[in-house]
């Protein structure tokens, strides 16, 4: 189960702790006290990385709201502008439209 070597605290050779050994519960017979100690060690470790977690996750939401907005912004200002050219290029037409009356009726 363990590596060679993993009761001493530092490797002699290269002066450095060993690494934990991953252990397949499924596969390899681990008394109840075993199972219990991993557990621990894992609500341990997600307790640890929590709040991370959750601060990524809130500016990671916020980062996307403020695209969606954004899109949603540039489309609504898009649809005014082209509404506002719309009604730029009927008065454009209507004033074609009379200087050309003006012109064949005079």
């Amino acid at each position: 189960m363990a590596a060679s070597g993993a009761g001493d605290p530092l490797d002699a050779k290269r002066g450095e702790a060993p690494f934990a050994q991953r252990i397949d519960p499924t596969r390899e017979k681990l008394t109840s006290e075993q199972l219990y100690s991993m557990r621990r060690a894992q609500l341990a470790q997600w307790q640890k990385v929590l709040p991370q977690r959750r601060t990524r996750n809130i500016v990671t939401g916020l980062g996307i709201g403020a695209l969606v907005l954004a899109i949603y912004g540039y489309t609504i200002y898009s649809i005014s502008q082209e509404r506002f050219l719309d009604e730029l290029e009927d008065e454009a037409k209507a004033a074609r439209a009379r200087a050309l009356a003006r012109a064949s009726g005079s």
